[in-house]
């Protein structure tokens, strides 16, 4: 049997800036050395883009209407105002989709249109404006004009039925165009379209679309900064970079969440332990993982109702119903994931040379994405994970490192496979199960020769090495500044050699270590280091790898230390 391996990364130290520069914009800033560094690393060198990059203000956001077919979208959402049309939103079921509807109704109701909202079943019509959904639909309701949010783009038969049956169709997406040619309609509202924007996910799109609404027609009274947090949360949670415009609405959206005038929201962070200023990772780790639960399981009807209701209690209750259906995702997860990480030790070391895909009967679909996201996190290997159902049809999902396009090497398996798309970096497909070993054998042959062998080497960068003692609560105000963290803009990792753990580590929820830690020359500081309980860790001292951020507990504010990995020293 060939046991496979964890990748083992390779720490690189990023080099520093010239000294004299940092200093003089540090000076200029009133900032921490330490901040401007990182920051000059990331590409904001001089007094302007420090400025934006530190400071984003919504007054920078561009006009709207430089988005593709902008003008044709605000033309026909004012006529179906104008005329009081039925309309139809057609949505996703992840976090972002749901957040785009939510976003869009809230704008439209504004304008006095009441639109359906409609989201499908991710089991019986999976992803994307389908036949079946809109069949669905059209069962239930007559619009004369079908919103597609967060899918649509590339739905050109759908496009076709609808405009047989006399019904317009409006896309408001962020998926990559097909090659193929996008759907003929009203308008695609896509920034992949054109030469700007390409960073947004699809409830920026929909903030962009209600800005342009209230620039053609403003409204008394509807504040869409308000709604801000609504943007972040679809933002954080689909993994765009957090860039550009997608840094403003986060900042500002995370300040938003804070104070959040959606009762919907207020119970979640309550039952989801979020207290205090909320950060990018509540979304990704707290907030996010309950609003996709339900539409991972079934339909993510409860997270619209959530975060729509005006109501207390039923906020109360819609969120208590989120976070069983994400206990009953986790427990999916587990047995998933330690199912597929026993299929992979029986691959062969060709199989797996530069990619895994596994496969089985029994696992739901609605998890093999996350199931996804933490092998490739151990193996450092382009990864699909596919759940076959009854019928013998594989739904996979994908999730890649960077440099290596999944939608390259799907369209490059194109023929194997029953349908397939996405992004770069995530991607899903559909495929027969006896197909799934020529599609292991071609995406792996197919990235080995188009891609740089230096990607498949994880590399841990550090942006600046410190000592514990200059880790203080100034240092701190300075550091508040790089936030939001995220996609493109990950939080800095630090680097301190030959520290020393005084005293036994405690182990918590028997997988954290919590730790007393010492430099030469400082005082003891506690630190934590999560996940580290079963690691094979050598003896002290230690180079360490870790993060910073603010904490505080019982009204005490200190610096908390996060420590993601650590090496010999020497």
């Amino acid at each position: 049997m060939f046991e496979a391996q964890e990748a083992e990364a390779e720490w690189i130290l990023a080099p520093s800036p010239p000294a004299a520069e940092v200093a003089q914009l540090a000076r200029s800033f009133g900032l921490d050395p330490l901040v401007v560094t990182v920051a000059m690393q990331r590409g904001f060198t001089t007094p302007e883009t420090l400025e934006r990059y530190l400071y984003p203000r919504l007054q920078d956001l561009a006009d709207p209407f430089l988005l593709p077919d902008m003008e044709a979208a605000v033309d026909r959402l004012l006529h179906a105002v104008d005329h009081q049309e039925e309309v139809l939103l057609y949505g996703d079921y992840d976090v972002d989709g749901v957040s785009s509807l939510a976003l869009l109704k809230t704008a439209l109701a504004a304008y006095g249109l009441e639109p359906h909202c409609f989201l499908p079943h991710r089991i019986d019509e999976g992803y994307g404006l389908s036949h079946d959904g809109i069949e669905r639909c059209l069962q239930m309701w007559q619009p004369t004009l079908v919103i597609a949010a967060d899918c649509g783009t590339n739905s050109r038969s759908v496009a076709d039925a609808l405009r047989d049956k006399g019904i317009d169709l409006l896309v408001l997406d962020h998926h990559e165009p097909s090659p193929d040619g996008i759907a003929d309609c009203v308008a695609v509202v896509n920034p992949k379209r054109g030469d700007t924007f390409h960073y947004l996910c699809t409830g920026g799109v929909v903030f962009k679309v209600a800005h342009a609404l209230l620039k053609r027609r403003p409204l008394a009274g509807f504040a869409l900064r308000d709604h801000l947090d609504l943007v972040a949360l679809a933002t954080v949670a689909d993994i765009v970079p957090l860039v550009d415009e997608n840094r403003i609405f986060v900042r500002r959206g995370l300040t938003q969440l804070d104070r959040t005038a959606h009762p919907g929201l207020s119970a979640l962070k309550q039952v989801a332990g979020v207290n205090g200023p909320v950060r990018s990772h509540d979304i990704g780790f707290k907030l996010g993982p309950r609003l996709n639960a339900s539409g991972r399981l079934d339909t993510a009807q409860v997270s619209l109702e959530l975060l729509l209701t005006q109501d207390t209690i039923a906020a109360e209750r819609l969120a208590r119903e989120l976070d069983a259906h994400n206990r009953e995702r986790q427990m999916l997860e587990q047995q998933t994931r330690e199912e597929a990480e026993e299929m992979i030790q029986y691959l062969s070391p060709t199989d797996r040379a530069h990619s895994i895909v596994v496969g089985s009967r029994g696992w739901h679909p609605g998890v093999v994405g996350i199931v996804a996201a933490r092998i490739l996190r151990r193996y450092h290997r382009p990864t699909f994970v596919i759940a076959i159902d009854d019928s013998g049809i594989g739904k996979g999902s994908g999730r890649s490192i960077h440099g290596v396009s999944l939608v390259d090497a799907i369209d490059h398996c194109c023929d194997l496979l029953e349908a397939g798309g996405g992004h770069e970096m995530a991607a899903g497909l559909s495929i027969r199960e006896e197909n799934i070993t020529a599609f292991r054998e071609r995406f792996n042959a197919h990235i080995a020769r188009s891609s740089d062998p230096d990607l498949f080497r994880p590399r841990l960068l550090l942006s600046a090495e410190t000592r514990l003692a200059t880790l203080d609560l100034e240092l701190l105000d300075s550091y508040e500044l790089l936030h939001p963290f995220g996609n493109a803009n990950s939080q800095p990792l630090l680097y301190a050699r030959e520290v020393q753990v005084v005293g036994e580590p405690r182990i918590l929820k028997d997988k954290h270590l919590k730790l007393r830690i010492v430099q030469q020359g400082s005082q003891p500081r506690d630190a934590m280091y999560f996940n580290g309980a079963g690691l094979d860790l050598p003896r002290p001292p230690w180079d360490i790898a870790f993060t910073i951020d603010r904490n505080e507990f019982r009204g005490r504010l200190n610096v908390g230390i996060s420590i993601q990995q650590v090496r010999k020293s020497g």
